[in-house]
């Protein structure tokens, strides 16, 4: 495998997390900008072809926490976040970015990794340095406060039928 292949086949992938790591385009390109370039730098270490998404998004969020302690928090502009087409959508999209920005980092993180990045449970607890189980458990109660958040009668202890 080539590298640029790699980077062609997961390119899109990495940015769409980084994003979701620093809330900001310009720092999520950054973002994968220093990724790519460091792995560049290692891709000859890479033994197992297999394992590549996985690691480029370990240095992908490698890389955003090295930067949390270089720069300021990202000022949020939601006209370049939201290219939705109607007014439903981006009210819908709105409110399930609120929900995903009020979970613990713990649980919103392996969610992202999930749902972005398409790993199984045993690659995040990989990326993250935390069990299976663990990782399990943080995806389980990640979904249980988003059901909550969105759904009245789970938010009540009632239960749907």
């Amino acid at each position: 495998m080539r590298f640029d292949d790699l980077v062609k086949q997961h390119a899109a992938a990495l940015y769409r997390y980084a994003y979701w790591l620093a809330r900001d385009r310009q720092q999520a390109e950054d973002l994968v900008q220093e990724a790519l370039l460091r792995a560049w730098r290692g891709f000859a270490l890479l033994r197992e072809p297999a394992a590549a998404k996985t690691w480029l998004f370990a240095i992908v969020r490698n890389e955003h926490l090295r930067s949390v302690g270089r720069q300021s928090p990202p000022s949020e502009d939601l006209d370049d976040e939201l290219e939705i087409a109607d007014e439903h959508d981006a009210v819908a999209a709105l409110e399930m970015r609120e929900a995903l920005l009020a979970l613990p980092a713990s649980y919103a993180e392996p969610l992202a990794l999930q749902v972005l990045g398409g790993f199984s449970c045993a690659e995040i607890a990989a990326m993250i340095g935390a069990s299976e189980g663990a990782t399990m458990t943080r995806l389980t109660r990640a979904r249980q406060a988003l059901r909550r958040l969105f759904d009245p009668a789970v938010a009540r202890g009632k239960a749907r039928g």
